[in-house]
Formats: structure tokens, sequence, C-alpha cells
């Protein structure tokens, strides 16, 4: 086993290397959010999807434009509003009179990034349009599958949900996102920074240092960084404290209408995976869950009416349940 975590380590570290690149090309653009930036490459190199919470005018188009142009992969920009139907999305098929057949006119949904633009503007039946696509990487268009390409991104942004014009999210289009990032404005020092990159006479560009095959290899590869069994254990109880707190002797049952569903177990892994690969590890700490834990229970724990009354969030619940599972 030491042998095969050296060897783990070592491709992990020069991976680590190729990904910090990657993020440095990125913040030629992006000015700060370093946090939001490795999040969402943790999420693509775990494979999953990522909900980005925040008032508009934080770059969010920016930052998933600005990946894509780093790595060599297609980009399509969707802009959810309350008109859109399922089909223009995911495609439909279109009748030709000449030959008497069906083409099939496949949707923007098929692109390596997605942008699912203010997500909580479009009504739920457009929001499920993606439920397959996130969760099967495929589409079915009247009765046909289609494969999705690979790497596959969706990150979806959506104003706060006080927001006029706004609609909430399913449960179940929410718990299809590995992460729920929120982005917060930028500071004083960085907010000069943006001025003096955006209106000056040269606009930065980032450049493609990264090809397809090679984000695929490293995905690949972050499936096989070790987790120990212990770490498992520890992350089956983080989860199994937000179902029932009073087992971990937490006093919120009160606040929480519903746990995280299993999927936050499968995301807490390979995003702590994802996160040990970044860092240079071919093996996952304690440290790696916690680092990830706040973007991947925040938008699973559903709370009741007495919480929001009380103005607690789910971080607040997240933190509650960190503090007071054991660590390994």
């Amino acid at each position: 086993m030491d042998k095969e975590i050296e060897e783990l380590n070592a491709l992990a570290s020069t991976y680590a290397k190729e990904l910090e690149s990657l993020q440095q090309e990125i913040e030629k653009i992006i000015v700060g959010q370093q946090t939001v930036i490795e999040k969402l490459i943790l999420c693509l190199i775990a494979q999953g999807h990522v909900l980005l919470e925040g008032v508009p005018g934080l770059a969010k188009t920016l930052m998933i434009q600005t990946l894509s142009q780093c790595i060599d992969c297609s980009f399509v920009r969707m802009q959810f509003t309350p008109d859109l139907l399922p089909a223009d999305i995911t495609g439909t098929k279109i009748y030709n009179h000449k030959d008497m057949s069906f083409t099939t006119l496949k949707g923007p949904i098929f692109a390596h990034f997605i942008l699912a633009d203010e997500i909580n503007r479009a009504p739920p039946k457009v929001q499920s349009a993606l439920l397959e696509a996130m969760q099967e990487r495929q589409v079915s268009i009247q009765g046909e599958t289609f494969s999705l390409p690979r790497p596959f991104l969706v990150m979806a942004t959506q104003n706060p949900i006080e927001s006029e014009g706004t609609y909430k999210l399913p449960e179940a289009q929410v718990d299809r996102f590995a992460f729920k990032v929120l982005i917060q404005y930028p500071t004083k020092s960085e907010e000069i920074e943006i001025i003096n990159r955006f209106t000056e006479s040269t606009t930065p560009h980032a450049s493609k240092i990264m090809n397809r095959k090679k984000i695929l290899e490293i995905q690949d590869f972050s499936q096989r960084i070790y987790a120990d069994e212990k770490i498992k254990e520890y992350v089956s109880e983080l989860v199994d404290a937000t179902r029932n707190p009073r087992t971990y002797g937490l006093d919120i049952n009160d606040l929480i209408e519903y746990g995280a569903s299993p999927r936050a177990s499968l995301w807490l892994i390979l995003a702590g995976k994802a996160h040990a690969l970044i860092n240079g590890r071919g093996y996952v700490l304690p440290e790696d869950i916690q680092a990830v834990a706040y973007e991947t229970l925040r938008h699973r724990i559903l709370l009741t009416y007495e919480a929001e009354a009380e103005d607690v969030t789910s971080d607040h619940i997240i933190k509650q349940i960190l503090d007071k599972i054991k660590v390994p």
C-alpha cells in the first residue's frame, strides 16, 4: 500500500502543478474570488456541477467562460427566462416534408461547459430539463437518447432567493449540484484592480493552456485517490448527523426539515479526493472533507420555518456538525 500511495502522490503532485497553472491563467482575467475559482476547478475534476449564488455583476459568467477558454472546450451560455421551454435547452425533432422524416436538432446542452445563467428566473418545468443531463450525462429527445460530451460541467448562477422575479429551485434539481458556492463582493483593493484591468486600452486575455484530453486524464486519476475506511466513516457520520442530530448530541433537530441525501456522501468523498489532488496528495485527509463540507452540504439541508424565523442558516448547522463529529 505504501508503494501505491507513493505513486499516487507523485502523479498527484504533477497534476497539481498543472491545475495551479490553470487557476493562475484564470486569475489573469478574474480579480479576487480565488476560493470560488478553486471550487469551480475542484468540481470540474470531481465531475460535478456548480450552483453559484450571488448578486449580478460579480463575474460569474466571465468565470466559466474563461475556464472554457483555458481548456480548449466548447462553451454555451443559456439565459434562463420565464418564457424558456425545455426544448430550447435539450433540442427537438423537426419534420422534413421532402423526405417525410424527422431530423434531430440538438439543443445548446450539447457542449462541454454550460452556463445556466439566472437559473431561478425560469419555472421549475424548464429547470427540470437539466436533470437527466446532469445526472446521467445524456439527453432524451422524443424517445431517442444521446450521450453528452466529456468533460461536461454545468455552472448555474442564481440571484439570492429574495430577488424579485425568482423561482425556488426544486429539491431534485438542487441535489444534482455537487457544490453550492456563495460569491461575495470584491474588496476595495480588488475593486480598484478590476477598474484598472477593464478600463484601460488593453483588455486581458486568457490563453489555452490545457487540452480536453488532459482534463479527462486528471478526472480519471482523481477517482483513484485513496480514501481510507475511517474517512468514509467520518463522511457517513457527518451526513447522518444532518438526518439524526440527536444521535450525536446535537440540539438542532427542530431546525432541520430534511437532512442531506446519499449524494452528499458521494460528493464529499469525490470532492475530498479532488481537493487532495490539487494539494499534491494521493490520499484523502479529514481536512480535505472539511474544506468542501459547506459547499457540499449547504444546499442539501432543508431548514424548518422555525430556523428561518430565527435567521439560522444551513452554514450555522454545518459548523455545529463539524465541531461535534469526532475527526478520525
